[in-house]
């Protein structure tokens, strides 16, 4: 009797959430067994004004399929030919969830986005809104991502930034038609800087024909910049704009010792530009003389604005436009606002009136 020795192959996959691993297990065993199981792939986010527990509990119950909470945000649905990962984030008034899709055909996919997008019902957000892929370093060493998905319902007040010429809104418009990628924001925390680039990846979503969101890639983590991952991540992927906060190492002159603004440099003349994207920088550099002179160089960098603390008639200005004909708000607001004749934050003015 001939003898054959048959070679068995194995392979290692470390997955980041349970359903990945349950989709892929699946995948493996449809491959061996040469059958195809969920060939289409499809994604629902949305955002609804309704408690996160409660959503997923509709979710969870509807007889169309059977479900499991793996915690409160985070929930495994399956069907006939359906196989679903649900993920959910609270905020202060609303929820956002993301929905991953795969089905054995178009029809229960497209069914099963309806049946997903019905629970939400007259909750559901339709104003525009911005999608967040906050990038970061995680436990074992690697680069992971969390998706946020915010409403685009910034107030942005001129008499918060009186050192933005004509306007904080022409200045957005004027920026998301530049040729030019960079921006810098420079300035004391508190000032406004993260209030503004909201504003700009709010506009950015109202802008969108489609109906689609602007994406943004975000990140606030040294480690994650001392590598080239997170900057093909950015090339080659389909987000709006790149925002790195807190970025005081990153834009130190190279002559410093700055090892990896060159990066920036290169994606910012390169395919990004050509495509209409946007790198944005926040900084507490106290100096403007601190920033490299290649990133701010004309042509390259569309404005360095430092964004600075408000004098006492600047604050006081700032809230009597945001309360308008609420007197009494206002007549509270001043008072503390007047305790000290000294310079304020936006943040102290807004802390203020409330």
């Amino acid at each position: 009797m001939k003898n054959e020795n048959k070679q068995h192959s194995a392979f290692s996959r470390r997955a980041n959430a349970m359903g990945q691993l349950v989709l892929e297990s699946r995948v493996a065993n449809a491959f061996e067994l040469g059958v195809s199981r969920y060939p289409i792939y499809r994604v629902l986010r949305y955002a609804a004004r309704v408690e996160l527990e409660v959503l997923f509990d509709a979710i969870a119950l509807d007889p169309a399929w059977h479900a499991e909470r793996l915690n409160s945000e985070v929930m495994l649905i399956e069907g006939d030919g359906l196989f679903c990962a649900a993920y959910g984030n609270r905020k202060v008034d609303y929820c956002t969830c993301w929905f991953y899709i795969w089905a054995a055909d178009v029809a229960r996919a497209e069914a099963a986005k309806e049946r997903l997008l019905a629970k939400a019902g007259s909750t559901r957000i339709t104003e525009p809104m911005f999608v967040v892929e906050w990038t970061f370093y995680g436990a074992r060493g690697e680069l992971e991502s969390a998706w946020i998905e915010e409403m685009a319902n910034d107030v942005l007040r001129d008499a918060a930034y009186p050192e933005i010429a004509g306007g904080v809104k022409g200045f957005i418009d004027r920026y998301l038609v530049a040729p030019e990628a960079v921006l810098v924001l420079q300035g004391p925390p508190g000032t406004g800087k993260t209030r503004l680039i909201r504003g700009i990846l709010g506009e950015m979503s109202r802008r969108k024909s489609d109906g689609e969101e602007a994406q943004a890639l975000y990140t606030g983590d040294p480690r994650a910049l001392a590598g080239d991952e997170i900057f093909v991540k950015f090339i080659t992927g389909r987000q709006d704009a790149f925002v790195i906060e807190d970025a005081d190492h990153l834009l130190k002159p190279r002559a410093e010792g700055n090892d990896h603004l060159h990066r920036f440099l290169t994606i910012a003349d390169g395919v990004v530009r050509s495509q209409g994207r946007k790198v944005i920088f926040s900084t507490n550099l106290p100096n403007v003389g601190d920033l490299d002179e290649a990133l701010i160089r004309p042509g390259r960098c569309f404005a360095r604005v430092y964004v600075r603390n408000l004098s006492a008639a600047e604050a006081q200005a700032l809230a009597a436009e945001i309360v308008g004909e609420d007197a009494h708000k206002l007549a509270r607001g001043s008072a503390v606002l007047a305790t000290e004749n000294r310079k304020r934050s936006v943040a102290e003015v807004y802390a203020a009136l409330r």
